[in-house]
């Protein structure tokens, strides 16, 4: 059992970064991998990185690759994503996600509320 709540969304240009954070309730949290996926208008929700429980293995979606960095503070229960060189499709409502079991295929079990980011052109 984990509650999670996103932070850090926000409206930003192209080419900015933001940071967004992920706090986790609970004890289990460093136990799961934590993951983001994201959803934008008319569009269904994909993932985009996750990561596993002790920070050393990382996956991403290519459309991130290179831009997005995910990472962990098991002592804070909190689970980053750091998004640099911002485009405009980059923008959606970003959900922290976690799965009990595995990093890899990671799918959501427990989930955030969602925070938007809103990135112009």
């Amino acid at each position: 059992q984990v509650q999670l709540v996103e932070s850090g969304g926000g409206l930003v240009q192209a080419g900015d970064s933001l940071r967004l954070s992920c706090a986790a309730s609970g004890r289990t949290f460093s136990s799961y991998a934590m993951g983001w996926f994201r959803q934008g208008p008319g569009k269904e929700r994909e993932f985009v990185a996750a990561i596993n429980w002790s920070g050393d293995n990382t996956y991403y979606a290519d459309s991130v690759k290179g831009r997005f960095t995910i990472s962990r503070d098991n002592a804070k229960n909190t689970v980053y994503l750091q998004m640099n060189s911002l485009k405009p499709e980059d923008t959606a409502v970003y959900y922290c996600a976690a799965d009990p079991t595995r990093v890899a295929p990671f799918r959501g079990v427990y989930w955030g509320q969602g925070t938007q980011v809103t990135v112009s052109s």
